[in-house]
């Protein structure tokens, strides 16, 4: 009787530790194909570039230049806007998504202007589709960090959420204090939302570069008569549908 017990004792044992090698070996195997998987995802993917270059007409864009718009001397000192939701298309259909898109460039900080995208490697595009600004469902949703922080300067309140465009400069045709003039401009609630859609023919490229000429929002500005823009409403959501002009490809 002792015999047949010791026997069963030692089968359970052999048992269960079969058992933990099979789970031992499954978890070694799903380890080692998901690790395979990731390599081969990686293979197939490719890292892109899309490039914002600051312009003023035919000029590199500076801050702090002295530039000239109807032989009147001006600079620009600051020059900051939020690129969302970028999408690349394919005959009107959408190959690829960029997950929590989200980008605050400064032309104060050159590293800014590129925006790096991993594509799959094989996927085709002829546009490009990227928001001017942040959407109304951000803006509800409280601060974040990132590019979204408050310390970039770029929100107000709770109340009317973030700047989506940020224009600071100097003119002596405005009847400022040191004849500056201020385009802070957003507003996400009806009737003043400030965010714009913008939409590019782009070939299919790695290295993706969008000229952003500052000097067609100022052409259609009067800066002796507009030149501070410091909440939403009117004037920010006029301004908004002069600044998505200021995009085209290189």
């Amino acid at each position: 009787m002792l015999i047949t017990k010791q026997n069963n004792t030692t089968a359970s044992l052999l048992t269960t530790s079969q058992s933990k090698q099979k789970i031992c070996c499954g978890i070694i195997y799903s380890f080692i194909l998901f690790f395979n998987l990731e390599i081969a995802s990686a293979q197939n993917n490719i890292t892109r570039s899309i490039i914002f270059q600051p312009y003023f007409g035919n000029d590199t864009l500076h801050l702090n230049d002295t530039l000239y718009q109807n032989g009147i001397a001006l600079q620009i000192e600051a020059f900051k806007f939020y690129i969302t939701g970028i999408e690349l298309l394919k005959n009107e259909r959408v190959v690829y998504t960029e997950k929590n898109s989200f980008h605050l460039l400064d032309v104060s900080e050159i590293k800014s202007l590129t925006i790096p995208i991993t594509t799959p490697a094989k996927v085709k595009f002829d546009k490009i589709i990227f928001n001017l600004g942040i959407d109304s469902l951000t803006n509800v949703s409280g601060v974040y960090g990132g590019d979204l922080d408050p310390t970039k300067g770029m929100y107000w309140t709770w109340q009317n959420g973030y700047i989506n465009f940020k224009l600071e400069g100097k003119s002596k045709v405005c009847n400022t204090q040191k004849n500056e003039f201020q385009f802070h401009v957003g507003g996400y609630q009806f009737p003043y939302n400030t965010i714009k859609s913008i939409v590019l023919a782009m070939n299919n490229k790695e290295i993706m570069t969008i000229r952003t000429d500052i000097k067609k929002l100022i052409e259609e500005t009067d800066l002796s008569k507009q030149n501070q823009v410091m909440s939403p409403g009117a004037e920010a959501l006029f301004l908004s549908e002069k600044m998505k002009n200021i995009f085209s490809i290189q």
